[in-house]
């Protein structure tokens, strides 16, 4: 059983609830599918950090359209704070990604009518195996070997942390891996904290 390379499927995956047999988002994950694609690029080379914001350093195309969509928004853009673009146009993102999953066929998108008035829209995992492999990689990333644990999964869960996501990392698993979280967290390069700090502002905001 593979798995979608992207941070950005993998954390879509892993927000997969499976007692209510749908994918589960808060207000936080938009921030989170932004920050998981900038990451990808830091990854795959294409951009880099220049003194806090996010500089294009190749546009060669990686054949994936939710990365190659933010990476042409870079570089029509003069350099912009990691929290630019992290706050912005995530829920086109949010659809861009699940769109993908569909159309490679990790998803399957579900109209339902609980009542005769309204539609809902569903999104269900077509093969729950991905998100207990997925799931696997979270676990060992918190209790194996730190020096066995890989840059992209250290990101995975930083990001899956910060961005609170509860399906696989509940508050209370967070806490008890408090240490780990934070130190995974720092091999994620500086989009992590950006995310934190956006999903702070954003709290206070909603709080004010």
């Amino acid at each position: 059983m593979d798995v979608p390379g992207s941070l950005t499927a993998q954390l879509y995956l892993l927000a997969y609830d499976p007692r209510k047999e749908r994918v589960v988002m808060n207000h936080r994950f938009p921030y989170l599918m932004r920050a998981a694609a900038l990451t990808d690029l830091l990854f795959a080379g294409r951009i880099a950090d220049d003194d806090g914001k996010a500089r294009v350093v190749s546009e060669a195309p990686l054949g994936d359209p939710v990365l190659d969509d933010l990476l042409q928004q870079l570089a029509q853009s003069k350099p912009r704070p990691w929290r630019h673009w992290i706050g912005k146009d995530g829920r086109t993102t949010v659809r861009a990604v699940r769109d993908e999953l569909v159309r490679r066929r990790w998803v399957k998108v579900e109209l339902r009518r609980p009542f005769l008035i309204f539609t809902s829209t569903h999104v269900r995992v077509r093969d729950t195996r991905v998100v207990k492999r997925l799931t696997a990689r979270v676990t060992r990333a918190l209790t194996g070997p730190l020096s066995r644990v890989g840059d992209r999964e250290a990101a995975l869960v930083g990001l899956a942390a910060i961005g609170e996501l509860g399906t696989v990392l509940p508050r209370a698993k967070r806490q008890t891996h408090e240490q780990r979280i934070t130190q995974l967290s720092e091999r994620g390069g500086p989009v992590t904290p950006a995310l934190r700090k956006v999903i702070q502002q954003a709290h206070a905001a909603s709080n004010s």
